[in-house]
């Protein structure tokens, strides 16, 4: 049974998105401010997380920090704020969606669906490249031009090391890195990038990868002035350099 946490301080707005999720088979536990909701996640690990990001003591942004400390399952938020800079945010922050308020139930729950799917396909994705990394006796993909002390990827035990130092990556950020990491000395479109990690289809003006690169090359102590990693190449894409 697919459980799904849902932190929102106006209670009409919670029980209502509860009543929808619930009606699609989702069990639903529902949190009217973050000092619950932030025990909650210590404790629990739902599937989906929708998070308001204004609420009356913990913000959206510091719990998904936390959730991001640990876990890896899909975060929404929810948020009335409207500006690219918010949004922005807490895409870099490891929030996998946003959902600007007002909005339509069955919106949210067709991005719900949408996060699940990803999830899912992810999983079984993982799956199959462990069994032909298996076969092919292949443990590690490693940037050319590096020496073993670089940049590391183990998709077997889902890791990542700067110069031997493992560095923790969400698993959008991850499938990001591993593809540019096999894509190595050709450039990677954006729209690629989304089409392959997210697995929808990719709209003009989607800053979704643009937010979770620069997220990753603050990982990696890289900056785009003068790249170590990922270079972008303006009007095309990323590409390792």
């Amino acid at each position: 049974m697919v459980t799904i946490a849902l932190v929102e301080d106006e209670k009409e707005i919670a029980d209502l998105l509860a009543t929808y999720l619930e009606n699609e088979g989702y069990t639903v536990k529902a949190f009217y401010d973050g000092i619950s909701a932030h025990n909650y996640f210590l404790e629990n690990q739902p599937d989906l997380a929708l998070l308001d990001v204004m609420l009356p003591d913990i913000t959206g942004l510091t719990l998904l920090q936390e959730i991001r400390r640990e876990h890896f399952y899909p975060v929404i938020f929810l948020t009335a704020k409207g500006e690219a800079l918010d949004k922005i945010n807490g895409l870099t922050l490891g929030a996998d969606d946003y959902i600007t308020k007002p909005f339509n139930p069955l919106e949210v729950v067709a991005r719900v669906k949408t996060q699940l799917r990803r999830v899912q396909r992810y999983n079984q994705s993982t799956i199959i490249s462990t069994e032909k990394n298996e076969a092919k006796d292949m443990e590690e993909i490693q940037v050319k031009g590096y020496d073993r002390h670089g940049l590391r990827l183990e998709p077997q035990a889902h890791k990542v090391f700067l110069y031997d130092k493992e560095i923790f990556l969400t698993p959008l950020e991850f499938s990001i890195l591993s593809l540019l990491m096999e894509q190595q000395g050709n450039v990677v479109s954006s729209e690629k990038i989304f089409e392959t990690v997210w697995g929808e289809k990719f709209l003009d003006n989607n800053n979704t990868v643009m937010a979770h690169i620069a997220r990753l090359r603050e990982k990696l102590s890289d900056t785009p002035q003068k790249p170590k990693f990922i270079k972008t190449v303006w009007g095309v894409g990323y590409t390792l350099v």
